[in-house]
């Protein structure tokens, strides 16, 4: 791969000057949604914000679903690697749920945003969702270790799905579900 190109949104590679593009409307979404809320985001003022076009920022993302799905997708992928067989596998696997619950838990706009937006149905969206159903799944999966119990991983991803979507509703914070994630991995994984 050439070094001016970068893997980044979902729907082609960005030479680095495209990428700049890209995480400066990632970078407005996060800024628009701390003002205005999911409700008052659009792609328009996202790229007002990001001093670019309006058919700049479309050309990039379809809708503001698929922005603010990206912006999350990004902090998923900026997180460290798993570490493999240090400690028992259940504190492995609490840390992953952890760290993935919180990942958007200190910028309240953003959390519920991002709810709203991975629930979204357009091809964007989708594919985004199912990249982030993957690198969760990488991650627990290196958390349990090679020869975990396909039932198990099936459980903590269903677990992991069902919290977000549950804190996602107002239903308790992300902090709280970070905790319950530890006591569902504690039930699921023997000592």
């Amino acid at each position: 791969m050439s070094s001016e190109l970068a893997t980044e949104p979902t729907r082609r590679r960005l030479t680095e000057r495209q990428a700049d593009t890209v995480r400066r409307l990632t970078d407005a979404a996060v800024a628009e949604l701390r003002d205005q809320g999911y409700d008052g985001l659009t792609v328009r003022n996202v790229a007002r914000r990001a001093g670019v076009a309006p058919a700049t920022a479309y050309t990039y993302f379809t809708s503001k679903n698929h922005l603010i799905t990206e912006v999350f997708w990004r902090r998923l992928s900026a997180l460290p690697p798993v570490e493999r067989g240090t400690g028992p596998a259940r504190e492995r696997v609490a840390a992953v749920l952890r760290e993935v619950a919180l990942l958007v838990s200190d910028e309240p706009e953003l959390a519920a945003a991002c709810t709203a937006a991975m629930l979204g149905g357009d091809p964007d969206v989708r594919e985004l969702r199912l990249r982030i159903g993957m690198r969760i799944r990488e991650r627990l999966q290196t958390a349990l270790g090679d020869d975990a119990d396909p039932k198990v991983l099936s459980a903590l991803e269903i677990a992991y799905a069902g919290a977000l979507v549950h804190a996602g509703m107002g239903h308790t914070s992300y902090a709280r579900m970070a905790d319950r994630l530890t006591e569902i991995a504690e039930l699921i994984l023997p000592e």
